[in-house]
């Protein structure tokens, strides 16, 4: 017995010390990709300057960033900010260009098609719980600034509807897919000369209380100074929680000694030796997790980074990409140079220059004085009068390259003077107005394109997470069409990736909506074969504009087609919808038969569908019927 308790002491010590070396291994692993990114750090810390109005600073030979002193003491430091306005102006544009991701099936099967029809139900719901329309608005101003953000999509176990207890009186949940934005400033990979997709392991660094690791890992880490710099300057909000069994039943409420400490998340993609990949979790040289990655997020179900990567533009071999407040940095410092050294010269003009001969006049009384209005001035007799020093005019260069770079601006960034202001300087023509709007688009194009394929990464990643945690049982409930709420029963096998296709569709504004449908309605392709306008049609340019909620302003028709759609969820559900004598026949079998080959109607059961038609039929002999008799009424009368 002796001997097993020494040799389980030294099991016991030994898995000690190897977890000791690998928290200080994953410490000086962190501090060399620090140390690695420190150049480009620098270059982010500038441009977060700039933006904020601090553009009389450079980044030293050093590395380090420090102010720019002026060269005389008489010469103006004023700072005329035109990158803040243009980086507003293209995260407006691109927030409103925002897509919305759909799934679409992969074939005309009908589990293709379900497959289809719950995943897009399931991006409804997750994405509007989880919030990441704003999610996204807040990464584009990163990614702007920057040149890169990071979405990091994770499984938040306490989210969600509240199922039970545990053994220990703490409340379950569902759980829910939470999408988090990650400042570049976090993200630190092993790898800078290649793309995201090509790096083996990513370091996520955050600055959290200590109180947090505590709570969360059941372990008390001592603060550290150095979750102070520069580099790490964000809370744990964005943290993945990890929660060990040992730390739940450890949890205390009485907080530990304040201070922070840098949490140091390390993902590794699988090997060969750990098939699985690997995430250790270190905070103050202490290991606090352990495992496997834990999500089976890949494209084949294999486990991969639970991060997603967006660039504002995209760099060859390069890790993170590059800003337009990279390249507006050096026609921003011309500008500032420019308009200061005009207002000097128009200083000289207005206050003047006096040229004194020497000892003639008191100069200190002279210089504290000036010129002013009505001063008389006392030199001395015999030597020649003070006069003014004539520069004369401003000289027209100021201004030519005053609007040079003015100019130069909406070049570098892609960012026409229509998008900065209501009243462009150079253009009055409605052709030439749209030609700048469709330029501004295209100069745009690579950027969006990095936000669709971001946004569509983050949409796989989602239903992935739903496969891996919904569970046998799930339900959810999202708005349906017409306003009704449609509900998705469903367990995590009925879920798949690979018999779907994520695409991202930008979304149209209500003016170019109400655009469309007026040059629409001008072409005549709204009306039908008759030239009138359906009243269906009627109702739905109402509801475009905004008029659909007047009562005095719709037909009786939307009430017919609001019951149609009822009956098609009644037919879906396997009842039986039946036809009445007052039903508009026209109204609902449209709607039928939209609905019949709607992709919602096509992933219908045989015996649905046989149902629908049938239906469909009795509506369209009651028609004809209707209008037989109206012929015949017709003919009586003649």
């Amino acid at each position: 017995m002796q001997v097993n308790s020494e040799t389980k002491t030294m099991e016991e010590r030994e898995e000690n010390l190897r977890r000791e070396r690998l928290a200080r291994e994953v410490t000086f692993d962190f501090r060399a990709r620090r140390e690695a990114r420190r150049q480009i750090e620098n270059g982010w810390t500038l441009n977060v300057q700039f933006m904020s109005g601090n553009q009389y600073c450079d980044v030293t030979s050093e590395g380090a960033v420090e102010e720019e002193d002026a060269q005389y003491f008489w010469q103006t430091h004023r700072v005329f900010n035109h990158i803040a306005p243009t980086v507003e102006s293209r995260v407006a544009k691109l927030v409103k260009a925002r897509p919305e991701v759909k799934a679409i099936p992969f074939s005309n099967e009908d589990a293709d098609m379900r497959a289809a029809q719950l995943a897009t139900g399931i991006l409804s719901y997750s994405f509007e719980r989880a919030n990441v329309k704003k999610t996204v608005s807040d990464g584009v101003l990163w990614s702007e600034i920057c040149g890169s953000v990071f979405y990091k999509v994770r499984w938040d176990e306490k989210a969600g509807r509240k199922v039970g207890v545990d053994m220990n009186g703490e409340p379950i949940f569902e759980g829910e897919v939470s999408v988090s934005v990650t400042p570049p400033y976090e993200i630190f990979p092993d790898r800078w000369d290649c793309d995201f997709s090509s790096v083996q392991s990513i370091i996520h660094a955050q600055a959290v209380d200590v109180e947090y690791v505590f709570s969360a890992f059941g372990k008390a880490v001592p603060p550290d100074p150095e979750s102070e710099f520069a580099g790490v300057n964000f809370g744990a909000k964005n943290a993945a929680v990890f929660e060990t069994p040992a730390a739940k039943t450890t949890r205390v409420q009485d907080k530990k000694a304040g201070g922070r400490v840098i949490l140091l998340e390390r993902y590794s993609l699988p090997t060969k030796e750990h098939p699985n990949g690997k995430l250790e979790i270190v905070a103050g040289e202490t290991l606090l997790y352990e495992g496997e990655l834990p999500y089976n997020n890949g494209m084949r179900g294999e486990r991969t980074f639970p991060f997603v990567k967006q660039d504002c533009l995209k760099q060859p071999a390069r890790f993170f990409g590059t800003s337009i407040v990279d390249r507006l940095i050096p026609v921003q410092r011309a500008y500032n140079a420019v308009r200061n050294r005009k207002h000097e010269f128009l200083s000289r003009l207005s206050a003047g220059v006096v040229a004194v001969e020497d000892g003639s006049v008191d100069v200190d009384e002279l210089a504290e004085e000036g010129l002013a209005p009505g001063k008389i001035v006392v030199y001395r007799q015999g030597s020649k009068a003070p006069e003014m020093m004539d520069f004369g005019s401003l000289p027209s260069d100021f201004k030519e390259e005053e609007e040079w770079l003015e100019k130069e601006f909406s070049v570098v960034s892609g960012v026409s003077d229509l998008s900065q202001s209501s009243t462009p300087t150079r253009v009055t023509s409605a052709t030439g107005l749209q030609l700048l709007l469709s330029q501004d688009d295209s100069r745009m194009a690579a950027t969006k394109e990095n936000m669709r394929e971001a946004m569509t990464e983050i949409a796989r990643q989602t239903v992935r997470l739903y496969k891996q945690f919904a569970g046998n049982a799930r339900l959810l409930c999202v708005a349906g069409e017409g306003g009704k709420t449609q509900t998705y029963y469903f367990s995590a096998e009925e879920l798949s990736c690979d018999d779907v296709l994520f695409k991202a569709e930008e979304n149209m504004t209500a003016e170019e909506r109400k655009e469309t449908i007026l040059s629409l309605l001008s072409s005549g392709i709204l009306a039908g074969d008759d030239g009138k306008i359906s009243q269906t049609n009627k109702n739905r340019i109402l509801d475009a504009f905004g008029l659909g909620s007047y009562e005095n302003c719709r037909d009786i028709s939307a009430l017919h087609e609001e019951r149609a759609r009822e009956e098609n969820l009644t037919i879906r559900e396997g009842g039986k919808a039946t036809r009445d004598e007052l039903d508009d026949d026209e109204a609902h079998i449209a709607e039928h038969t939209r609905y019949y080959f709607s992709q919602e109607g096509r992933a219908l059961g045989e015996k649905e569908k046989k149902a629908l038609l049938e239906h469909i039929l009795r509506h369209k002999q009651a028609a004809r019927a209707a209008i037989s008799a109206e012929t015949d009424e017709k003919k009586t009368a003649l």
